[in-house]
């Protein structure tokens, strides 16, 4: 009797283990880990210049795609494909679409795209083309989910401006832009990382008000790390 009594209770624990293991373990593996065949994981970076790291005396080491490596560690490659000046509208002065840059960023095959791209929408000759702000962002983001890496996309609202710089007012990106960009997450299934909000009231990080400097680009590195990892 005593031996049944044992075997039983043997034969619970083998049961039990694959169960705990299936249903109870919450701790699952994140997206951020090397995959199995340990090649790099890819992020890439796509946005204008505050991307791209204007302003900032070596952008190579400082930019906050560059502190996002840093961040992530082992097991990363992070491109920064930023272009000054560029627009995420078709018809803009220098929409990122008609870069090299644009094309690079497919070639990447990356895992994870962040976006960064909607401050120089809001320059008055830009934003008279406000109606297809939308319509551009969910193509040209839909260019991206067709890539055989299947990546996870991220679309972030831009950073304040502190003052009127070529036209761009930090109303207009708080009032037109943001609400357009939530517009296209919800068509898209992007998410969104709110960088205007994390950023508001750190006018010290934007010398020339709009480029953060490189504390600035640290500060958007961190936020985005939050976001992705």
């Amino acid at each position: 009797m005593i031996q049944m009594k044992f075997i039983k209770q043997i034969l619970l624990i083998v049961i039990a283990v694959p169960l705990l293991d299936a249903c109870g373990n919450t701790d699952k593996p994140k997206q951020q880990t090397r995959s199995n065949s340990n090649r790099l994981l890819k992020v890439a970076c796509v946005g204008d210049s505050i991307t791209a790291g204007t302003g900032l005396s070596n952008p190579a080491q400082s930019s906050y795609p560059a502190r996002l490596r840093i961040l992530l560690g082992d097991g990363w490659q992070v491109n920064n494909f930023g272009i000054s000046g560029t627009t995420v509208t078709k018809s803009g002065d220098r929409p990122f679409r008609s870069t090299s840059a644009f094309t690079s960023s497919h070639n990447s095959n990356p895992d994870i795209v962040v976006i960064m791209l909607g401050t120089n929408d809001a320059k008055p000759k830009n934003w008279v083309h406000k109606a297809h702000f939308v319509s551009d962002y969910v193509e040209f983001i839909n260019t991206y989910k067709t890539l055989p890496s299947s990546p996870k996309i991220y679309i972030c609202y831009p950073p304040p401006v502190y003052g009127t710089v070529a036209g761009i007012t930090d109303s207009r990106i708080r009032n037109e832009i943001i609400p357009k960009i939530q517009e296209v997450a919800v068509k898209t299934g992007a998410y969104t990382i709110d960088l205007y909000t994390k950023m508001s009231g750190k006018q010290e990080l934007f010398p020339d008000k709009i480029h953060p400097n490189a504390d600035g680009a640290k500060l958007i590195s961190q936020i985005v790390y939050e976001n992705i990892f």
